[in-house]
């Protein structure tokens, strides 16, 4: 039987007999992510349907609703609620229901910006937000895994920025390699956000003491841990 590649499930369906689905929201490797809402109280929740192949024996959706349910306390991460099996072309689908988070993925919120780009000081309220709830993560012995501008929610709140990320990559990497991809990855998404290669020359000294030109040896050697770099933002000085 040929895997299943996509649900393409359309607005008004019906899931498990109590979830109307509303849109969808995105999709991955493991699967897609709807937005639906509870029929009997109104509210509305987020809905990831694992396709099968990439879900054997249920692997993947336990892991990652253990994974979210030990962030439970983690601000940057959603809120997990349950799990329900629906079919859906006469195959069993997991579906994990968790909290529906307002906002827009960063990736449209740096396109508003003027010139589709931060200025270097909310870029480094960005970095430090980010930091800070990867901290969190790290320090209950977790990590994301897959950290890029899709896959983070985004509202701006004057200075600060109230951050949740999405879809945490299930892969069987050694922990102390996993913090340290996510590490650099968060250092990825702030030179984006400044504008990349093209204004990367002229960013201010900070800026670049924290980028380090990308090269991920003198980013770990700089900043060791998610922990080290957020000391570093709170002791921050401009010349």
């Amino acid at each position: 039987m040929k895997p299943v590649e996509s649900f393409d499930l359309a607005p008004g369906r019906i899931l498990a007999g109590k979830y109307e689905i509303l849109s969808q929201l995105g999709a991955g490797w493991e699967g897609e992510v709807y937005k639906i809402q509870e029929k009997s109280t109104g509210i509305e929740r987020a809905a990831k349907l694992f396709f099968p192949h990439r879900n054997v024996r249920n692997r993947a959706s336990r892991s990652y609703a253990r994974k979210l349910h030990n962030l439970r306390d983690c601000p940057i991460v959603i809120h997990y609620h349950t799990e329900e099996t629906v079919v859906i072309r006469r195959l069993p689908i997991t579906v994990l229901v968790s909290e529906y988070v307002e906002g827009e993925l960063l990736t449209g919120f740096l396109a508003r910006q003027p010139g589709g780009r931060l200025q270097p000081f909310p870029a480094l309220h960005l970095l430090y937000a980010m930091v800070s709830g990867l901290e969190q993560i790290h320090r209950l012995r977790e990590f994301h895994g897959d950290l890029h501008s899709d896959n983070v929610i985004v509202e701006r709140h004057g200075l600060s920025f109230a951050l949740k990320v999405l879809d945490f990559f299930q892969w069987p990497s050694p922990k102390r390699e996993g913090y340290q991809d996510d590490l650099c990855d968060v250092i990825r998404i702030f030179y984006d956000a400044l504008g990349g290669a093209r204004f990367y020359g002229r960013q201010p000294r900070p800026v670049k003491e924290i980028v380090c030109g990308l090269k991920r040896t003198l980013i770990l050697s700089r900043y060791p841990s998610a922990t080290h770099l957020r000391q570093h933002l709170e002791t921050l000085r401009w010349d």
